[in-house]
């Protein structure tokens, strides 16, 4: 069987050449054919080797040539629908009702021009995704590939944001988080240089911190291929069976809403327990006695700060949603719990008005971390000053009240005049050195 299915791949193997070499010549219609009779057989080869067991170094090449025959499908589908439009626009193809200036002879429709208007649609949204990312197509294919997936169009459609989502993934609540709530919340929180993004979709809230300077930890219930700019994919996981992860990164997500919020909450905090968190959550998330988990989340463990946007966020369309813009009816908040130097998240929560148009310049704070020969300080800020943390273990902590810094490592205390917080936290590390050195 290995043979047959070798050979098989051999001569599909040819036939994506024969389609990539039409399509170089311009010759889109039949590069477009002929790639997707080579993308269905290289599904189909894929599918066969794995039911046979044919061996990885087969199945890999089967994925790898149904990707070729994506991208050339694709790229010829993009063509033949820019064409479409600019015949459209000389009246010389049908629009939705035949125009009556221009005589039936003239007009050529969808389907003689080899795409059906469904086709021609996606065709324009993924051309847009190129002209706004240039390559995301091939590396969107790519990322499957190496995450050892094979690449589908369903998949493309997701990965490069033209999917139109079914009722299944509607009940996945995929809607993708506005640039205007990550650089408000960018620009007045720090987080760990390590972020979690549990509940990742195509990457609203990962690419503003990877733009912040943070390293992002990508997973979802779902598979949106979506990767972090190391190519990095995401890995599947329902986040209310995700254990906890190496380091104990901070989390930052959009959670999903419906019947599993409280859940999904209360797991972050019982089960993960980060240094940090901040969801994105509707305000009434304030509210509500019934659920224990809601208890657990706003009684037992209450978040810090409550960052209500006075200015409600622009919509948060389901992904994939094609129709007329509306604004949102819903007012939310950046939720942010914050552990305390004893362990505990506190006993108090503040709640602060913020308008997002304030902050569309604001620049982001960046990673709250110092580099260490032996180890990563992250500084937790409390009211009276913030404490030094490695690995998860408070080594330290700094009083900011009076005209002095006071600091205590291990309880070992230690004054100093009052100085610049950064400097003051270059001295508390390099007493952290000191001690450990048996200098102090």
């Amino acid at each position: 069987m290995n043979v047959a299915v070798s050979a098989d791949a051999s001569d599909l193997a040819a036939t994506v050449e024969r389609a990539r070499a039409l399509l170089d010549d311009g010759d889109v219609f039949d590069a477009k054919m002929l790639a997707s009779a080579a993308y269905e057989q290289a599904k189909l080869a894929g599918k066969l080797a794995e039911r046979m067991r044919a061996g990885e170094r087969l199945v890999a090449k089967a994925r790898r040539l149904q990707g070729d025959a994506l991208l050339i499908e694709t790229r010829a589908k993009i063509r033949i629908a820019a064409e479409w439009d600019a015949a459209q626009d000389a009246g010389e193809a049908a629009t939705r009702g035949r125009p009556k200036n221009v005589p039936d002879e003239n007009v050529f429709t969808a389907e003689e021009a080899g795409l059906t208007r469904k086709e021609i649609h996606e065709a324009r949204k993924l051309a847009a995704a190129e002209e706004r990312e240039p390559g995301i197509v091939e590396r969107a294919i790519a990322a499957r590939i190496e995450a050892g997936l094979a690449p589908n169009r369903a998949n493309l459609r997701a990965a490069v944001g033209t999917h139109s989502a079914s009722k299944e993934e509607r009940g996945n609540n995929l809607y993708e988080t506005p640039v205007e709530a990550m650089r408000t919340l960018l620009a007045l929180e720090r987080f760990g240089p390590r972020v979690l993004e549990p509940s990742c979709g195509r990457g609203a809230i990962a690419r503003p911190l990877e733009d912040a300077g943070y390293t992002v930890l990508l997973s979802d219930l779902v598979d949106y291929s979506t990767a972090t700019r190391d190519g990095e994919c995401q890995f599947v996981r329902d986040f209310i069976e995700l254990e906890p992860i190496g380091g104990c990164p901070d989390i930052v997500t959009n959670p999903p809403y419906g019947a599993v919020l409280n859940a999904y909450v209360a797991h972050a905090l019982r089960v993960h327990r980060p240094r940090k968190m901040a969801l994105l959550l509707n305000l009434n998330f304030l509210c509500g006695f019934e659920d224990p988990e809601r208890n657990f989340a706003m009684d037992d463990n209450p978040p810090a700060r409550v960052w209500v946007f006075k200015r409600r966020l622009p919509m948060m369309h389901r992904d994939g949603w094609d129709g007329p813009e509306a604004s949102s009816r819903m007012n939310t908040a950046w939720f942010i719990w914050e552990r305390q130097p004893d362990g505990s998240y506190g006993d108090r929560t503040f709640i602060t008005r913020v308008d997002w148009k304030a902050f569309e310049t604001n620049p982001a704070l960046g990673p709250d971390t110092a580099r260490l020969p032996d180890g990563e300080i992250v500084w937790v800020r409390g009211d009276e000053g913030f404490a030094a943390e490695i690995d998860g273990r408070v080594i330290g902590s700094v009083d900011l009240r009076g005209d002095h810094w006071a600091w205590t490592i291990y309880g070992h205390p230690l004054e100093g005049k009052a100085q610049k917080e950064g400097a003051a936290r270059m001295a508390l590390a390099h007493a952290w050195l000191r001690l450990k050195a048996g200098a102090a």
